[in-house]
């Protein structure tokens, strides 16, 4: 077959090569559909069997333990870093924790208050915006029913029936939200402060509690485990403090481009892109949505505004911030993160969208950790 003709009987090595190419390109997409397949039925069988609804219950029983394991997770490394600096740890745990609080409740009281003010123009513009979107709409079915000659009035009726339908629900379930919202951190300020506590015992001796959890396996799984959890730990601090400092980038530079652009309430808006930010590829263009659309019903001009700053932002973002501070640190390819965000969304909703790309980093590196010790693709290929 890979004779260069029946009477050569050399062997057509560039044939054979761009065959065995093929074949390898093959296998990978074969055996990435393979893995999307089982994660997949993984996920439905543990939602069937309603897996998910006990763990949620169990999160929120052990909510306090469950934030303090995050909270010394997040600020680990700066104790530490203080500890090399022959910083006693109970005093680096001390000023850690000093300066975290002291940044969450600057930001308390600097941003809350402007937040509640811009929700409640926003609220009382609502209206407004109704009212300029239906003559917008009406512009626009008449000159369909001037020029075409066609009866739109039943579409008509239909789209200002949503729209007071939207309107009416965004006066009305906007500040019940926030109060709901407002409760909820009230009730939960016991969990919370709880939580400040347990994360403090565990961010002083976290060295211990990691060896704790290592101890607990099988003497022979040791080794192993903890090489695994480096990597995993490497990949998902990685992720989320890049995460949490674009969002923070994103957040100021549109609350900028949104005031010089004349939208009402940017800081909300700016939040909402920030907020939506964190779901790759779709995240941006959803929470551009709302500021897009209200920005035209003020005016044209503050429409266009609104669009020249939210392409701005993603152009500082995709060439500036993300290169900068996130680097390749998945290193998943879009097609896999894509996939991820289909199946995640499908289950677990927004929420899903938010934790796909994390949980699919996790999952290759614990694969690619069981391929490094036990080659599976190799056996899968038979060599």
């Amino acid at each position: 077959m890979f004779r260069r003709n029946k009477t050569n009987k050399d062997l057509d090595v560039e044939g054979l090569n761009q065959v065995i190419f093929i074949s390898n390109k093959i296998l990978k997409i074969g055996f990435i559909i393979t893995i999307i397949a089982l994660i997949t039925l993984v996920i439905y069988l543990l939602n069937t069997l309603n897996i998910f609804s006990i763990l949620k219950e169990l999160l929120i029983v052990i909510s306090p333990v469950f934030i303090g394991l995050i909270l010394a997770w997040l600020l680990d490394p700066i104790v530490s870093f203080l500890q090399r600096k022959k910083v006693p740890r109970l005093v680096g745990c001390i000023l850690v924790y000093l300066v975290f609080i002291g940044l969450i409740v600057t930001l308390l009281v600097v941003m809350v208050p402007s937040l509640i003010s811009q929700i409640k123009d926003f609220v009382n513009t609502i209206p407004s915006i109704i009212s300029q979107l239906k003559t917008f709409v009406s512009d626009i079915i008449g000159s369909f029913n001037n020029s075409k000659g066609l009866d739109l009035s039943i579409i008509k009726k239909e789209i200002f029936t949503s729209m007071n339908t939207l309107g009416n629900s965004l006066t009305t379930n906007l500040p019940n939200t926030l109060i709901n919202v407002m409760m909820s951190i009230v009730s939960g300020g016991m969990f919370v402060i709880l939580g400040l506590m347990v994360g403090f015992y565990m961010l002083y001796d976290f060295d211990k509690v990691s060896r704790g959890l290592i101890n607990i396996m099988p003497t022979s799984w040791r080794n192993n485990a903890k090489e695994l959890f480096i990597r995993l730990n490497h990949s998902l601090r990685g992720y989320v403090t890049g995460v949490f400092s674009i969002m923070f980038l994103v957040f100021i530079t549109q609350s900028i481009g949104l005031t010089i652009a004349g939208l009402e309430s940017p800081l909300v808006f700016a939040l909402f892109c920030a907020l939506t930010d964190v779901i790759p590829y779709f995240g941006p263009y959803i929470g551009a949505i709302p500021a897009v659309i209200v920005g035209f019903t003020i005016s044209p001009w503050v429409g266009i505004g609104c669009i020249i700053s939210i392409v701005v932002v993603q152009l500082l973002e995709n060439n500036f911030y993300q290169p900068l501070i996130m680097g390749h640190a998945m290193k998943l390819h879009p097609v896999t993160i894509m996939a991820g965000l289909l199946i995640f969304q499908h289950f677990f909703g927004i929420i899903g969208m938010i934790i796909a790309t994390p949980a699919i980093a996790c999952i290759k590196v614990i694969f690619m950790f069981i391929d490094e010790k036990q080659n599976v693709i190799q056996k899968i290929k038979g060599e």
